[in-house]
């Protein structure tokens, strides 16, 4: 399969650099509005103790009260100002990330968008198998091809023409390894499949990356990634 070139891994880089500049700047605007709250208290403070009735005073300890009420605020205003920072900083280092996901190739167990070109699998056939099929399914699930594969084999590749020599319709389809040993049966698991990938997604459930076809699947589901082969 020919893996679709995509420039959209640009964009969430440039976005990333704008993050991280925009994070950079607020620790700056709020250390000044933070300062500029401070001098008002103080000059409050100041008139306050010079307006106060000299028969009755004001008591000492309210002054140090409100001081420490506001050295409280000033404190919070400070932590969340840091917090919203770092917030910046991870969500653009995040977006870089998903950037390098965009252009390779994942193996996958998954469905293979097929448009004509061959697809390679890897059938994951039992290491004890003496003799080995491979299934191939469209996507209702339905069989539409079997044939003899050597058990051994770390990748086959399906044509993708079926037994009269026509191309399948383009579609996704599904692989199933079927291993035997012994006229048994062994097992029968799913193959695996490079798909490219053309974007990257965070999710609720963790990054997401999209293939041709729809074709979606887990971040952490993926078994390798390589350059786009030709």
């Amino acid at each position: 399969m020919t893996p679709t070139a995509t420039s959209t891994a640009a964009t969430p880089q440039a976005s990333a650099a704008q993050s991280a500049s925009a994070a950079a700047q607020q620790p700056t605007q709020g250390s000044a509005a933070l300062a500029s709250d401070f001098e008002t208290f103080l000059t409050m403070l100041s008139v306050q103790m010079q307006n106060q009735d000299p028969l009755n005073p004001t008591d000492s300890t309210e002054f140090a009260s409100q001081l420490a009420q506001f050295s409280t605020v000033e404190q919070q205003t400070l932590t969340n100002t840091i917090l919203g920072t770092l917030g910046a900083q991870l969500g653009a280092m995040g977006m870089s990330n998903l950037a390098t996901w965009v252009g390779m190739e994942a193996r996958v167990t998954a469905p293979a968008h097929f448009t004509g070109d061959p697809v390679q699998v890897v059938p994951n056939a039992n290491p004890l198998a003496v003799e080995a099929t491979l299934i191939v399914r469209d996507e209702s699930g339905n069989d539409v091809q079997r044939f003899a594969i050597d058990p051994k084999a770390e990748t086959v590749t399906w044509s993708g023409i079926n037994d009269a020599g026509d191309p399948f319709p383009d579609g996704n389809y599904t692989f199933v390894t079927e291993s035997r040993a012994n006229g048994e049966t062994l097992d029968t698991v799913y193959g695996d499949v490079y798909l490219p990938v053309t974007e990257a997604r965070n999710t609720d459930n963790g990054v997401v990356l999209i293939s041709p076809g729809g074709i979606e699947f887990a971040a952490d589901s993926v078994v390798s990634l390589r350059e786009p082969t030709t």
